[in-house]
């Protein structure tokens, strides 16, 4: 089952959307501190029976935040936004703990945009749990300069399916759902680096949240509280007190048990048509099908542009300064899907895809082809192939053809998730390092380089970080242009445009650059 990604203007915020199936609509929304990507498996088995969508909560994964300090009614009204933005005048809602939290009072408040809802879990706090949250639960959590807040969030995430609350470190608090899976630690890591120190405002309106549940003569809708063994919350069933009449409270035995006894609830809803699905046109996600490859690529800027960026390899388009350009993320970087498994992408399949990529957004007959780093050997075989007005490099500090291989060794550092998180401290110290030398991997005198303290601030290296974080296929990437025919690329290539280099790099005698530059 094919999942999508959009965006969508609300106000003057942008919302990032999965969706997903046909028939009735179903709102998806998760919990704090995730986003819609936690929902990518339940999507797929419920897409037969309706059309799934699931948004960012604002300030979670590639949502904008809401402003101030907003309550849990705020978040309400912002889904509730949503819905206009979107088209969609009434619709079934599935939602997990904090996610079912801002279900709840949008149901409450507006009772005549939904038909159902279900919910995993729902949380009443005492008055005593609320001052612990308030005083423990969300310490703010911004970047350091050497990286001491990556080492703080592993183990506060991974801590958090050991004890509840994560701080309450006691025999005592103990819980039953303890793992040390890296790979579940990670995708969890990368949501709470996508929120920032955001994610306190939304976690902290649902930890601040009182009771929301309508009184029990009040006009509403079917729902349904249930919670499974091991999940916190189900001992708040006990504490939900007296309800409306279409609405229950159930305790099962697993998740599984939760994913079926919701899907029941929510197919005996009212089956209302799905509408068409608006979306924003200045940035989002195009299925691209090539060899190896078949699914989303991300995109942003102007596809009217003239220029047309493509970021280096372990990089994004989010670093590019793409003014009135339109910038892409290749496969496996960004926000772009991988390569499908097993498959090495060779120079012909990296030309190949980013050709069709162009193809699919790019309305400009003949744009300039500018890549960033080793990318300016794919831009001039792009060139090449999508017959291109010109080609071109910024950031254009390539190592002579001789040295390539090393940096194709050394230059990314492996990005697969361990047990104690270090992939995540390699990642940061290689950013940081390579601002104060070329090649960041060999730190001596002679290879310094000129930096600002904005270069090296904080909020700016934990942009760098996540995409090379994300960069799954950016070695893949790096191995096949280090190893790339130069004078063979250029030769076939339409003539460059241009070729930027740093000013420190223009006296470096082991920076390569092509003839006449």
């Amino acid at each position: 089952m094919t999942i999508t990604r959009h965006f969508i203007r609300v106000g003057n915020r942008r919302v990032h959307y999965r969706k997903a199936g046909s028939g009735p609509t179903l709102l998806m929304v998760h919990q704090s501190p995730r986003s819609s990507a936690e929902y990518e498996p339940l999507m797929r088995k419920w897409a037969q029976h309706f059309t799934c969508i699931a948004p960012d909560t604002p300030g979670f994964g590639q949502s904008d935040a809401l402003p101030g300090n907003p309550d849990i009614e705020a978040f309400s009204a912002a889904l509730v936004g949503l819905l206009d933005a979107l088209g969609i005048q009434k619709t079934a809602a599935y939602g997990f703990h904090s996610g079912g939290i801002i279900l709840v009072g949008a149901v409450k408040r507006h009772p005549e945009r939904f038909t159902a809802l279900a919910t995993g879990g729902y949380a009443v706090w005492t008055p005593e749990e609320m001052a612990i949250f308030d005083k423990d639960y969300l310490p703010p959590f911004q970047p350091s300069g050497y990286g001491e807040h990556l080492t703080w969030l592993w183990n506060r995430i991974i801590e958090q399916t050991w004890f509840f609350p994560w701080f309450d470190v006691r025999d005592g608090a103990r819980i039953s759902v303890a793992h040390d899976d890296p790979v579940k630690t990670d995708a969890v890591i990368r949501d709470m680096l996508d929120s920032g120190d955001a994610y306190r405002a939304g976690y902290g309106a649902v930890l601040r949240a009182p009771r929301d549940i309508p009184a029990t003569d009040a006009e509403t809708i079917p729902v349904l509280i249930a919670a499974y063994n091991g999940d916190p919350l189900q001992a708040h069933i006990a504490r939900l007190g007296a309800m409306p009449p279409s609405w229950r409270a159930e305790a099962v035995a697993t998740p599984a048990d939760l994913e079926d006894a919701c899907l029941a609830h929510l197919r005996a809803a009212d089956a209302l048509p799905c509408p068409a699905i608006a979306e924003s046109q200045d940035g989002g996600f195009v299925h691209v099908d090539s060899a190896g490859f078949s699914g989303l690529i991300h995109w942003q800027g102007n596809p009217e542009a003239e220029t047309v960026l493509i970021h280096a390899p372990g990089r994004a388009a989010e670093l590019l300064d793409s003014g009135d350009a339109l910038a892409i993320d290749l496969p496996g970087h960004g926000l772009s899907d991988d390569w499908q498994p097993s498959f090495a992408p060779d120079m012909e399949s990296w030309t190949a895809i980013a050709a069709a990529i162009i193809s699919g957004i790019s309305k400009a007959k003949a744009p300039t082809i500018i890549g960033e780093g080793f990318s300016a050997l794919l831009a001039a075989k792009v060139a090449t192939q999508v017959g291109a007005r010109g080609w071109g490099a910024v950031d254009a500090h390539l190592p002579l053809p001789e040295n390539a291989s090393l940096w194709a060794e050394k230059a990314i550092p492996d990005q697969t998730p361990d047990r104690h998180g270090a992939y995540l401290n390699a990642a940061w110290n290689a950013v940081r390092a390579g601002h104060f030398f070329w090649p960041w991997f060999e730190a001596k005198a002679a290879h310094a380089v000129p930096f600002t303290a904005t270069d090296i601030a904080p909020e700016a290296l934990a942009i760098e970080h996540r995409s090379l974080i994300r960069a799954r296929a950016g070695r893949a990437l790096l191995t096949v242009l280090a190893s790339a025919d130069r004078d063979a690329l250029i030769a076939a290539a339409p003539a460059p445009l241009k070729w930027e280099r740093a000013d420190w790099a223009q006296a470096r005698a082991d920076i390569w650059s092509p003839q006449g530059f």
